[in-house]
């Protein structure tokens, strides 16, 4: 798996929005020996985040780290790039006679570095082919693991990095995403995201900000509460402003993804009056088209999330003044 084979594919992404589709890097890791069983994981992460596939330099845990799944750090184009033990972190006895390889990767404007056993290949799959992760891989929790997808001989367990992230660096908790506005008057929200954790600083972000806030899995539950309203609506002879004001949603999903749940709402007549904003570690200045080319009115780096209440007030009461 070369980077340029990488670069070439995440390129061919760039031309793609609204399709429900996700490309993944899938990878392994290796286990040691149990009662003469061997075994090897199955994992995956979205290919965007994905900067390059290196072999490992021979890193090997520093007894003085704090958190014992940080291998050090190496140069690699002008970054100073941390490694993650995969294995550690998830709790898995890794094999360690086989060549490893460092996924580096990149998002919410960071970069860093995962240690595993191997790379398998990039894979496109429909997110309606991911299913939200069950009790079957509580071993891992449930923060964890964005979903599960089923191949012909074995199923690939898609990585929620972002957590990791979030879960090894104390100073990356909710606080540094405290709102400071509030809207002068009471506006609703509805919110949707399959992290449990973005879920909730979000919700306290908006209701701080005076929102009440409706919180959904995906973009399918999004998107099915969405055309109960528009029902209601109609049959009622309302606007669907008055029974909602804005959609927040995450990108990656299972089932419906949020460049597929805008443009459905974009592309219907009675539901495409309603801001959309829409959030990610992905979102980059080379994928940024990517969501207007779906109709999202605002997109917001995960990074970033302190700004969304004050952005989705401004969408909204600049709507009102144009009513």
């Amino acid at each position: 798996m070369t980077t340029n084979i990488i670069d070439q594919i995440k390129a061919e992404i760039l031309l793609e929005s609204g399709t429900n589709e996700l490309e993944i890097l899938e990878f392994y890791i290796d286990e040691e020996s149990r009662e003469g069983q061997e075994g090897r994981s199955f994992f995956g992460m979205n290919v965007a985040k994905v900067m390059q596939v290196i072999e490992n330099p021979n890193l090997k845990p520093k007894d003085y780290a704090q958190n014992p799944c940080f291998l050090g750090t190496i140069p690699l184009r002008d970054h100073i790039v941390p490694i993650i033990d995969l294995s550690i972190w998830l709790g898995i006895k890794r094999k360690t006679d086989t060549g490893d390889i460092i996924i580096i990767t990149e998002f919410s404007k960071s970069v860093q570095g995962f240690l595993v056993s191997g790379v398998t290949e990039i894979t496109r799959f429909q997110w309606k082919e991911v299913v939200p992760p069950g009790k079957f891989i509580s071993h891992l929790g449930s923060k964890s693991i964005v979903g599960i997808v089923h191949t012909s001989d074995h199923f690939i367990q898609l990585l929620d990095l972002e957590h990791i992230i979030s879960d090894l660096n104390p100073k990356s908790s909710d606080d540094t995403w405290k709102t400071t506005v509030k809207a002068q008057s009471q506006y609703r929200a509805l919110i949707v995201d399959d992290s449990e954790t973005i879920r909730e600083i979000i919700r306290r972000n908006m209701e701080a900000a005076n929102f009440r806030t409706k919180i959904l899995d995906n973009g399918e539950e999004a998107l099915n509460y969405l055309k109960e309203l528009a029902e209601t609506g109609l049959n009622e002879g309302k606007d669907i402003s008055d029974y909602i004001d804005i959609v927040i949603s995450d990108i990656e999903m299972p089932l419906l993804d949020g460049y597929t749940l805008t443009k459905n709402i974009k592309q219907d007549h009675y539901l495409k009056k309603i801001p959309v904003i829409l959030y990610s570690s992905l979102i980059t200045a080379e994928l940024f088209h990517k969501g207007k080319s779906v109709g999202a009115d605002d997109q917001v780096s995960k990074p970033d999330l302190d700004e969304m209440a004050g952005r989705a007030i401004k969408l909204i009461e600049d709507r009102l003044v144009v009513v």
